[in-house]
């Protein structure tokens, strides 16, 4: 038995004696659009798969739409004979689920690390990126921030429902950032930090947004890119989870109402050497303007993983602090790219664009790309908006055009790569497709 296989058998024993009670485990993993799929496995044969017994799962599982339901893509899951595809356990992931009536216990799964990774799973897409970036003595340091909306649980004619405030039992429905908002809403909010601690995830800093029952979460900063994607992931997992049982309904829906703010995935991302030293800082900061560069040049074409979806198109519609161009500015809210102060040590981009719904690994993913290029090309940004209100790039703000770019653009498919790039538009392309197959009452207002 090698040493990881001895560390994840190690890992499932204490489990075990810690917890029990737990008899079934969750094996997950996040698919395109952003959904865990796995199996649920006795805990007795999870020790079997730590200690090397095969774990594989059909590929086509990343491949699912929306909905759930499978496009042909190429090859893929129509002609392909929907194979298994080897998985392996991520250490450091088997953590108890609180949630649930009974005792369950969570691991994370992925391609990435097994002798046939799946080329289009987002954890091994960023994985790649990743490990290109430390040959070249590149590494980042990432934090996530996520704002999410809370719900009455019961729907209404399929629509939401404001957050019953527990106090006054009166909906929440008085958009601001009060303080007070924290207290009234406290036994579900620590509730969802707790949880997210006892997942091994660094919740920090909890703010009362302005849209009604809306909430940020901030996440600590980490050197290790693909665990920081696994916190937001695992966190609106969980934040769902913990809603349910206070009956509430936890979201990250980019825009759930016209008139108030949308949720989006905020991304603060240092570069540095391997003495610790901030590439960004270097040479008076001008590092810091390629990389803003390169994610400029870049940005339109990822419009398809910022932005995922139709919904998540509507939050970009010159809402207040969500840019509706690709801009950059020094600690500037209506910027793409927020250059926050601090000191060189911490000098950071955040990246702001992303929905709460995307894919976090994705969006890592596409940010870490454009800064590499910009830092490697060494070429100037556009003005800064602290210098021109009126700078920045148009970007696409309908799915099927946004498609088309990123598909076509040579440096993102070199990237993120190729094949990737052909899976992930296609996905969108005909999940979007599908989402416009149905008539809505307003449709028939207008038209009939």
């Amino acid at each position: 038995m090698d040493d990881v296989c001895s560390d994840l058998v190690a890992e499932v024993r204490a489990f075990r004696q810690r917890f029990p009670d737990v008899r079934y485990v969750d094996l997950i993993s996040l698919d395109i659009p952003g959904h865990f799929y796995g199996k649920r496995y006795p805990i007795d044969m999870l020790e079997k798969v730590a200690a090397g017994s095969a774990l594989k799962l059909p590929q086509n599982c990343v491949l699912l739409g929306t909905q759930g339901g499978l496009f042909k893509i190429g090859d893929y899951c129509f002609n392909d004979g929907d194979p298994d595809a080897p998985r392996r356990l991520v250490p450091g992931t088997l953590k108890l689920v609180n949630w649930e009536k009974q005792p369950l216990g969570q691991m994370l799964i992925t391609s990435s690390g097994t002798e046939k990774p799946i080329v289009f799973e987002p954890r091994e897409v960023l994985a790649q990126v990743l490990e290109r970036l430390g040959r070249k003595g590149i590494f980042p340091v990432v934090a996530f921030e996520l704002e999410f909306y809370l719900f009455d649980r019961q729907l209404r004619d399929g629509l939401p429902q404001f957050a019953r405030d527990p106090l006054t039992d009166d909906a929440d429905d008085q958009p601001n950032m009060h303080i007070e908002r924290l207290t009234r809403f406290a036994p579900v909010l620590d509730e969802m930090v707790e949880t997210a601690r006892a997942q091994g995830i660094d919740a920090t800093v909890i703010t009362a947004e302005l849209g009604p029952g809306q909430f940020e979460i901030n996440f600590g900063h980490l050197d290790d890119g693909l665990r920081a994607a696994d916190w937001a992931a695992l966190f609106c997992r969980s934040t769902r989870g913990v809603a349910m049982k206070h009956n509430y309904r936890a979201s990250f829906m980019a825009k759930p109402y016209l008139q108030h703010p949308g949720s989006g995935m905020h991304v603060h991302v240092s570069l540095y050497d391997e003495a610790g030293n901030n590439l960004l800082a270097a040479n008076g900061q001008h590092a810091l303007r390629h990389a803003v560069a390169g994610c400029l040049e870049v940005l339109p074409h990822c419009m398809p993983i910022f932005a995922p979806n139709h919904n998540a198109m509507r939050r970009l519609s010159g809402t207040v602090n969500v840019a509706t161009r690709a801009s950059w500015g020094f600690e500037d809210r209506d910027a793409c790219l927020r250059v926050p102060e601090s000191d060189a040590k911490n000098l950071r981009i955040e990246h702001r664009l992303a929905s709460a719904d995307a894919n976090p690994y994705l969006v890592l993913a596409a940010i870490l790309v454009g800064l590499e290029q910009g830092v490697e090309a060494g070429r100037e940004p556009i003005a800064a908006l602290n210098e021109d209100r009126s700078s920045g790039v148009d970007f696409p703000l309908e799915m099927l055009e946004a498609v088309r770019s990123m598909e076509s653009h040579a440096q993102l498919r070199e990237g993120l790569g190729a094949e990737f790039v052909n899976v992930y538009c296609e996905n969108k392309r005909q999940d979007h497709l599908a989402f416009l197959q149905d008539i809505s009452a307003r449709e028939y207002r207008w038209y009939l």
